[in-house]
């Protein structure tokens, strides 16, 4: 069409109309909808045996749930109960929302630690970071911002994961031997203090502790192996008692009580105790938007500029920790992140409005959820109604529970999330991704998790941009007739930064292998207007010098740029299987 036609406005118009159409047919769509309420798709088929193999997935989950919110709202410094409602409420709203049946919502250890430093100066803030987070998350799937996620690569994940396992591991070092002073907002100040108030250890609680940790540790491992010969009668026996192992942090912690109840019959209390729990529905209202911190009112600004930047690391690693294990636990099935992004960010917002601490999804009571055969995310429903009940009616029994067992607890869950292993394969393979574990490893353990997973990412970025601007340009030599030939490969897409390395490898390739030079462009798809003019500079300026090139299979978007840049340069152009006739093609025309 002639380009001073005057319907071309109208058409480009009617095209960007139907364009508008298309999307919105697609959002408003009946399908579109169903896939943002995935209740909508698996309720209509739900049976009598779904429901009886979620109810039995959940009250498992539920079993360990109690204990360990229990533990991680201690480990950020809050009432015991806030870690209970942050598993009932957000999983219902997982049931409606959430797009994985495996994945189990609630407090994680990862998110206590990264919480704990706010809730020192008042508790408030953990029902703030609740409402701030959802919102956050929930801002990220709805722009469907969730490839953002894919610039923090593994290392740093790994690195991160193992300096927070690492650093909770060290603040359970206090309960655990019920020793004096403070347990540390980071790994290597727990450890001094606990070096500093060694003297003050409790010999009753240690050996509880240690005992609870090597109880944990045997049931972990006691299970029955099953083979095609087992009878059906021991076959059922081994499923039995892998629930029981399953249970095995509710167990510990149930006998843990016991001993200290019977304890106090006769007036002995050897152990620190958990302590009255205030049990009951919680208060159910907005978030605090201001809150008194050293007799001094902060409104909303100054409870943000006590977040910091610092602050949008717990919505980061809410989600990074939800997507990651819901990938972990789908098998070939592909994972909406823009769901679980919408599922993960109402969860926090509710729980903000529950007087409950951010929550997530968790490893631990993922890998359970899955191993007891859940269905579909109804489990979480059945796991929120035994937390439920535990935390109205049972409150008063969770007095007895010993500190130093909810630390054993803790402490051996950590011990599944040190990625230690991947070391020995970076050593191997990449040294450079070492070097970016390393960095958020040791900082994040040293000086704060979100300095580790901040340095890490930016270690990671630099990593990606020194590739980006050094490129490998592998070549090799080649005599084809009598002719000395060097060929020179260029890969990828090559970017403005890399421009000068590839004129200066190029330069050095050419002068010191032969007098004719192939640049094989087979495999590279794209390069920048900088890497062009300084590929036709140093050729033109190598053939004044008496070399002769070859630019071999270059794509048709390529050989424009390269002439549209110099006219005439075509005649460098030749395709074909094999470049050796070109090669004694300018043998014969000398």
């Amino acid at each position: 069409m002639d380009t001073d036609d005057p319907r071309r406005p109208l058409l480009g118009t009617t095209v960007r109309t139907n364009r508008l159409r298309r999307t919105a047919s697609k959002l408003c769509s009946v399908e579109s909808w169903k896939r943002r309420f995935p209740i909508t798709i698996w309720l209509p088929k739900y049976s009598f045996e779904y429901l009886i193999r979620d109810a039995i997935a959940g009250i498992t989950v539920g079993l360990t749930s109690i204990p360990q919110g229990i533990a991680y709202a201690m480990v950020a410094g809050l009432p015991p109960q806030v870690g209970l409602y942050s598993s009932i409420f957000p999983g219902l709203v997982y049931m409606i929302f959430g797009s994985c049946k495996d994945v189990t919502v609630g407090p994680t250890a990862i998110l206590a630690a990264l919480l704990a430093k706010y809730v020192a100066k008042s508790a408030d803030f953990a029902y703030l970071a609740s409402f701030l987070s959802g919102c956050f998350i929930l801002l990220l799937g709805v722009l469907q911002l969730g490839f953002l996620l894919d610039f923090i690569s593994k290392p740093v994940i790994s690195g991160f994961t193992t300096a927070a396992a690492m650093q909770i591991s060290a603040s359970q070092l206090k309960p655990l031997f019920r020793i004096q002073g403070s347990s540390g907002n980071t790994f290597i100040g727990a450890i001094i203090n606990f070096f500093k108030n060694i003297k003050t250890v409790q010999l009753w609680d240690t050996l509880l502790g240690v005992c609870s940790i090597g109880a944990l540790l045997l049931l972990k491992r006691a299970t029955i192996p099953v083979s095609p010969s087992t009878s059906e009668r021991a076959a059922r026996w081994a499923g039995a008692w892998l629930n029981v192992v399953r249970a095995r942090n509710a167990l510990v912690v149930f006998a843990a009580a016991i001993l200290a109840f019977a304890l106090q019959l006769y007036d002995i209390t050897p152990f620190a105790l958990t302590g009255t729990i205030h049990g009951g529905l919680p208060h159910f209202g907005v978030p605090p938007f201001h809150t008194v911190v050293n007799n001094q009112t902060l409104n909303f600004h100054e409870m943000l500029s006590v977040f910091g930047v610092e602050g949008f690391v717990m919505p980061l690693v809410a989600i990074l920790e939800s997507i990651a294990i819901a990938k972990a636990f789908a098998g070939s099935a592909a994972v909406d992140g823009t769901q679980e992004m919408l599922a993960i960010g109402a969860c926090n917002v509710l729980a903000s409005l529950c007087q409950a601490m951010p929550a997530t999804g968790s490893f631990t009571r993922t890998a359970i959820n899955h191993a007891s055969g859940v269905v579909t995310p109804a489990g979480c429903f059945f796991k929120a109604m035994l937390v439920l009940l535990a935390v109205t009616l049972m409150s008063d029994a969770f007095y007895f529970i010993p500190r130093a067992t909810l630390a054993a607890i803790i402490i051996v869950a950590m011990f599944s999330l040190m990625e230690l292993q991947i070391i020995r394969t970076m050593w191997r393979n990449s040294k450079t991704e070492l070097v970016v574990y390393g960095c958020t490893l040791w900082l994040g353990a040293l000086v704060g998790l979100e300095y580790g997973i901040v340095c890490g990412a930016a270690a990671d970025v630099t990593r990606a941009l020194a590739r980006a601007a050094r490129p490998p340009l592998p070549h090799h030599t080649l005599k084809v007739g009598n002719q000395d030939c060097v060929s020179i490969t260029i890969t990828g897409a090559l970017s403005y930064s890399s421009s000068q390395h590839i004129q200066e490898r190029v330069r050095r390739y050419a002068t010191t292998n032969g007098t004719v030079v192939v640049i094989d462009a087979r495999l590279l798809h794209a390069m920048d207007l900088g890497v062009a003019a300084n590929l036709i500079a140093v050729i033109l300026d190598l053939e004044k010098e008496g070399y002769t090139f070859l630019l071999w299979n270059f794509k048709e978007t390529l050989k424009k740029l390269l002439e549209d840049l110099h006219c005439g340069f075509d005649s460098h152009f030749v395709d074909g299987p094999s470049i050796d006739r070109h090669i004694l093609g300018l043998q014969f025309s000398r």
